[in-house]
């Protein structure tokens, strides 16, 4: 690529997770988007294009009415729980194809309390499929873990393995909502919410907000000392016969996910192999999905995970640091800023400067993956 068409992260802002029960959605999204400008040392006005995701908290392109009145193309996101990764891929288009010189990517929300719920017509599904309750999105999550494990012979305690690793990041990351740690004994006692997933396992809708700066490649290193630079990025959806959210059946024989193509692609346009990897994001809406994505990115293979767990490797001073900021089931999940976050995160421990615990060694090659309804996954390799 050209200097024109690189695209590099030189700034990155992010607000709290959590219940945040007194900021709306486009005050949390303004606070993040004016730290992620600070940080690059850029004004609003040096900004040549926007890009925003939200699913329930606002409309994005009426933070201009806040952050001023500039006339900036302001593009507004909305792709599910891959909201943020696709605001991020449309900014870096943008980029690539000269419409400006610098971007600012959003991502924000604020859910209410209780499980991620959608109306069946809004799918394409018939009133059948709700009251049978799949449009309740644990039972998907779970139904698919438990085949899953079942499958490849991974005992129902590694689900805990994971959610107590992401609670002991989540504890040391003062952006995260959840920052008790808790014993995988306790993980397993807590309270069912559909076998074999219990309350802890699973992320809760959150609020939040993140915002990223990029520029091409004229720019970056004038505005960064270690600007991170987007080495791919790569959205897929399903393909036939593939089990995702709220899919009507589910195929008797293997599925290809929307994440192992999206890896793949990502992977391939970088020139990276998955074993280059020194921090991944990968989506962990509840536990099991967590050892569903490891496998579905290339990282480990189907079937390892518990060994790769139980080892310590995906810890922050492991050799496969995965979720280092806590992840889904520490931060929550406020759609919008939910696959942002996870770049925000892997930027930051590339650059030496992670909010929570920083992983050794100088990583150089990061990883996100993020996975919406209703089978749609966003990965990035970042260098």
């Amino acid at each position: 690529m050209s200097a024109r068409e690189d695209v590099y992260i030189v700034g990155a802002g992010i607000h709290p997770f959590g219940r945040n029960e007194h900021v709306d959605g486009l005050t949390m999204a303004e606070l993040a988007c004016r730290g992620a400008l600070a940080d690059a040392g850029l004004a609003w006005q040096d900004i040549g294009y926007a890009v925003g995701g939200s699913n329930e908290a606002g409309k994005p392109d009426t933070l201009v009415d806040r952050l001023g009145l500039t006339g900036v193309p302001f593009v507004n996101v909305r792709n599910g729980c891959a909201t943020g990764g696709a605001a991020l891929a449309t900014a870096a288009g943008a980029l690539r194809a000269g419409e400006a010189g610098t971007a600012l990517v959003v991502g924000f929300d604020k859910h209410e309390r209780g499980a991620f719920s959608r109306p069946a017509a809004s799918y394409g599904l018939g009133e059948w499929y709700a009251t049978t309750g799949m449009m309740l999105t644990t039972q998907y999550f779970a139904l698919k873990t438990r085949r899953y494990l079942h499958e490849h012979g991974i005992p129902e305690e590694t689900l805990a393995t994971v959610a107590a690793r992401a609670l002991r990041n989540g504890a040391r990351n003062p952006m995260a909502w959840r920052r008790k740690e808790l014993s995988e004994q306790e993980i397993m006692d807590g309270a069912p919410v559909n076998p074999p997933l219990t309350r802890y396992m699973f992320c809760s809708p959150a609020a939040g907000a993140v915002a990223l700066v990029l520029a091409t490649g004229e720019r970056a290193h004038d505005l960064c000392e270690r600007p991170v630079r987007l080495a791919a990025l790569s959205l897929r959806t399903r393909r036939f016969g593939s089990f995702e959210v709220f899919s009507p059946w589910l195929a008797p024989e293997p599925y290809h996910s929307p994440s192992i193509d999206a890896a793949a692609a990502a992977f391939d346009r970088a020139g990276v192999r998955p074993s280059e990897v020194d921090v991944a994001q990968v989506q962990d809406t509840d536990s099991g999905s967590e050892i569903i994505h490891l496998a579905e990115t290339g990282l480990c293979k189907a079937g390892e995970q518990e060994t790769l767990l139980r080892e310590g490797a995906t810890e922050v001073d492991g050799r496969l640091p995965v979720n280092t900021d806590g992840g889904c089931l520490a931060n929550g999940e406020p759609i919008g800023a939910s696959g942002l976050r996870q770049v925000h995160e892997v930027v930051r421990q590339l650059q030496g400067r992670a909010l929570g615990a920083q992983v050794p060694g100088s990583p150089r090659v990061g990883f996100t993956h993020v996975y919406g309804a209703p089978g749609v996954s966003v990965c990035t390799v970042l260098t």
